[in-house]
This record gives C-alpha cells, sequence and structure tokens, in this order.
C-alpha cells in the first residue's frame, strides 16, 4: 500500500477523561504488530456513497470550525463540479465530483479515526437500542458524541467487545481492515487478560487451560460444543490469573473458566498484540 497513507489516533479535546467511558489515550507509543496495522487504510467508502458538503469540508482540514465552514458555502466561495453550491446539506460524490473553495481544489485526506480506551464496567461496545435505552444503559460510543463530526462518529466500530462487566483496552476506529486484521482468528492476534477467580486455580486447571477447554457455544440459536486454543496461562497471585489468548468467542475467557468450575470475579483486558 502506498506509503503516504495515514492513519490518524485522536483524543477527545477536553483532556484524558470520557465522561465514565475510561481513559483515553494515544495509540502511536506503542504500535501493534505491523501485521495487524499493514493497511493503514484509506477512505473508500466514498467511492459509492454521498456526503454532505459541510462534512466534506470539515474533513478537509482547511477550516477551524462548524461556523468557517458554513460562512464559506453560503458566501458563494464553495462550488462542486464547476458550480457554485449554497446548501450546506448539499449532497454528492466526493470520488467522481471536484470541490473548490476560492479556486483552488481540495481532497480529502487518506487517514482513519481511532481511540484506545479502557473501559469502564458498565458499559456496552455497541450502539443501544431502544430496550437498552429504555433500561438506562450506556455506551461506549456516548462519551465520543461531543467530540467528533458525524461523518466520522457514525462509522465507529469496536476492534471486538468487551461484555458489559468487562473493564480494559478497547480500540474503537473507522478502519474496518484494522479491525477485520485483529480480530480474525487467522491472524492469531494475542489478547491478554487479569482473570480474578473464585478459588486457587489447580495445576491440573491451569494445565487444561494452557492445551484447551470444552466451552458451549450458541450461534443463531444452534448449540454446540468447542475447544479453545492453547492459551498461555501465568498465576500472579492465589486467586488472580493472567490468561493470553489468540481467539475471541463470545464471552470466551468467562466461559473457560467455568467450565472448569470457576467464577470469574472481575475480568480485566490488559492488552492487544503490542497494544498496551
Amino acid at each position: 500500500m502506498a506509503s503516504n497513507e495515514k492513519r490518524n489516533t485522536k483524543q477527545p479535546t477536553n483532556g484524558k477523561k470520557d465522561n465514565g467511558a475510561g481513559t483515553f489515550r494515544n495509540s502511536e507509543s506503542r504500535s501493534l504488530p505491523y501485521e495487524t496495522i499493514r493497511a493503514k487504510a484509506i477512505h473508500n467508502e466514498l467511492r459509492h456513497v454521498k456526503i454532505r458538503l459541510h462534512q466534506f469540508l470539515s474533513r478537509c482540514g482547511v477550516f477551524s470550525s462548524k461556523k468557517d465552514v458554513k460562512a464559506a458555502i453560503w458566501n458563494g466561495e464553495v462550488s462542486v463540479a464547476g458550480s457554485v453550491v449554497k446548501d450546506i446539506a448539499f449532497q454528492f460524490n466526493a470520488n467522481t465530483k471536484q470541490v473548490h473553495l476560492n479556486g483552488n481544489l481540495l481532497t480529502l485526506p487518506n487517514m482513519h479515526t481511532t481511540f484506545v480506551i479502557n473501559k469502564a464496567e458498565g458499559l456496552i461496545c455497541s450502539r443501544l437500542n431502544k430496550q437498552e435505552r429504555a433500561l438506562g444503559k450506556t455506551s461506549v460510543f456516548a462519551a465520543l458524541r461531543a467530540h467528533l463530526d458525524d461523518s466520522v462518529y457514525d462509522r465507529l466500530l469496536t476492534v471486538g467487545r468487551l461484555d458489559e462487566q468487562t473493564t480494559g483496552l478497547l480500540v474503537i476506529t473507522t478502519d474496518g481492515h484494522l479491525v477485520h486484521e485483529i480480530t480474525s482468528p487467522e491472524a492469531c492476534v494475542e489478547k491478554t487478560y487479569s482473570v480474578v477467580i473464585d478459588k486457587v486455580l489447580s495445576s491440573e486447571d491451569h494445565r487444561k487451560l494452557s492445551t484447551g477447554v470444552g466451552i458451549d457455544m450458541e450461534v443463531n440459536g444452534a448449540k454446540s460444543r468447542y475447544t479453545t486454543r492453547p492459551a498461555k496461562v501465568e498465576k500472579t497471585d492465589s486467586t488472580t490469573v493472567q490468561l493470553t489468548i489468540t481467539e475471541g468467542k463470545k464471552r470466551q475467557v468467562r466461559r473457560m473458566f467455568a467450565s472448569l468450575g470457576y467464577t470469574v470475579q472481575r475480568l480485566h483486558r490488559t492488552s492487544i498484540g503490542g497494544l498496551r
């Protein structure tokens, strides 16, 4: 892929905290292994979809505020495909039509937006449905809403999911290729968890976790028995285990310990690949 492609990792402008979703930090300081980020991505989703004019201008990086974007449009400084457009909501295909500002060609930067957060307990890693909203649930996306343009916010995806009770490292991005590179079973990207269980892990169960255990799975209503891949297991104290796996079945860590008769009391993800 071309060397001038960029990956943009952003933090909210109000500092380190995310109103309950956990702590944000810049992921550029500790990169994932090369094989998980070899495609740093471009905005190829724009090849076949339309974008609103004000969103396009906001993403070009030439305006300091939405107010300036609107003023430029209303003042007749912006043209699309050779015609002046004064409607901020005007929609067009940015891949087939050129946009000029006072005669200067504008283009979208080749970048994606990625957040790394320390997810707090009680948050859901998906967009809320009607029932969840009625129950007063909170999504990890909620804290990002005020910091992003709609064109970015609407494309955000979580790289895998942590269940509501699980805390720790979570990557949120607009880069679908990055999501695939990390979550694909073939990629074998390591995910490490700190697991607090209700009793001391026996030597025999330590061995079973290391070689693979059988867990109950259900996909589209069909139940099956699945044997997990070998895992790295390290006891950090009598009831705390550091577990590293290379797959991500639904509630896998909890199911692995439950299959051996243990209850997970606390689960915290500490790393994904080389990102900690």
